[in-house]
């Protein structure tokens, strides 16, 4: 019989560690003696200790170790067990590539450029939201805050609160400069059920506006005028990073223009992977 220290040496496993196994019932000594309370191992135990390590190196939770060694699981709940932790290790391995990818576009665009890019793109998932909202044709860009605005005091005078900044989707294929077919977005409550008249017989319509699986993501401080070059880095990135256009645009306008300060503006892409 050995104790811990000794153990410890021999199976290279620190003390720290096997006391920890014993405490959660992992991996318990062959004995304790009951007069110090030392813990003592036997040289037959050293298998299943060797076993607990080459499954914890595979990426196993300690929980799914102790399963695996104390419970009698069929042919199949061992396949399931280990299939979904390949499943998992695979998709690690996918994100860590595309971090890679990322860190190799980043170097390929300082080593370009001679300096940092001006513009972070940040890939996230959009949640669906409760809106309130009208689509319609923008005849210049002007209309757009003016539509935004519009819209702004149909709902203070309903007395209903945006929950989120409001932004515009620009459904239009192509760029262009007149008769944009947008849709007017303001975030408001889950619980607002509402449709309000604009004139002309227009409809402001409360409606759960679907989330994005993925967005490119960049943000813009300065004019509505200079957007060229964050849309711009938003095109490199998604070619750089191996994803497609998946939908229109979004613009949040996180900020409005006030005296001595730039607007703030959030532009997302939807994407997809190749």
């Amino acid at each position: 019989m050995f104790k811990i220290g000794e153990f410890s040496r021999i199976s290279r496993v620190p003390t720290k560690t096997l006391r920890y196994y014993d405490e959660i019932g992992l991996f318990t000594p062959a004995r304790v003696d009951a007069t110090n309370g030392y813990r003592l191992y036997s040289a037959d135990q050293l298998p299943q200790l060797n076993r607990i390590l080459v499954l914890k190196e595979m990426g196993l939770s300690l929980t799914e170790i102790g399963r695996l060694l104390n419970e009698s699981l069929s042919p199949e709940e061992l396949r399931g067990m280990f299939r979904l932790k390949e499943a998992e290790l695979r998709q690690q391995v996918k994100e860590a590539q595309n971090r890679l990818q990322q860190v190799a576009n980043r170097l390929t665009q300082i080593e370009r450029e001679g300096q940092m890019p001006d513009y972070d793109v940040v890939l996230k998932m959009i949640e669906p939201q409760r809106v309130m909202s009208i689509r319609q044709i923008a005849p210049q860009p002007e209309d757009v805050g003016n539509f935004l605005g519009e819209c702004a005091m149909a709902l203070h005078a309903a007395g209903i609160t945006p929950t989120n900044q409001p932004f515009t989707i620009f459904y239009d294929a192509d760029l262009t400069e007149t008769d944009m077919d947008i849709e007017t977005v303001i975030p408001v409550d889950s619980s607002v059920d509402a449709t309000l008249n604009l004139d002309g017989g227009r409809l402001v319509v409360a409606h759960t506006l679907p989330g994005l699986e993925s967005a490119a993501c960049v943000v813009h401080q300065g004019s509505y005028d200079d957007f060229e070059q964050p849309y711009a880095a938003l095109g490199r990135w998604i070619e750089a990073n191996g994803y497609v256009i998946a939908g229109p645009p979004r613009e949040i306008y996180l900020t409005a223009p006030e005296e001595g300060k730039e607007p703030i503006t959030e532009i997302q892409y939807p994407v997809a992977k190749v």
